[in-house]
């Protein structure tokens, strides 16, 4: 989220920029941005932000998930039906 509200806000100040000093100063922008972006060491430097952004949000997931209560929903059943505990269809409590 953050990368991408630092990329729009390049964007942006690009866009001023060229429209201020005219459309050949906003191509020159332009041509350097793109040096810049296809650069490798940047492009790798972006597919290693991006993997430890995955793997935070998948830690993050997990720790939310452990979190939450258990609704025993997505458990096993013996294909009973009844939803109840075993322990609770093994005798009358009456």
């Amino acid at each position: 989220m953050r990368y991408r509200m630092m990329f729009c806000a390049g964007l942006a100040v690009g866009y001023v920029l060229g429209s201020r000093a005219g459309r050949e100063r906003y191509e020159q922008i332009k041509r350097m941005a793109q040096r810049v972006t296809d650069n490798p060491s940047v492009q790798e430097a972006a597919g290693l932000v991006g993997a430890q952004v995955s793997k935070v949000t998948t830690m993050a997931k997990e720790q939310v998930a452990g979190r939450l209560p258990h609704s025993g929903a997505d458990e096993a059943h013996d294909g009973s039906g009844t939803g109840w505990p075993e322990e609770a269809r093994t005798g009358s409590p009456y």
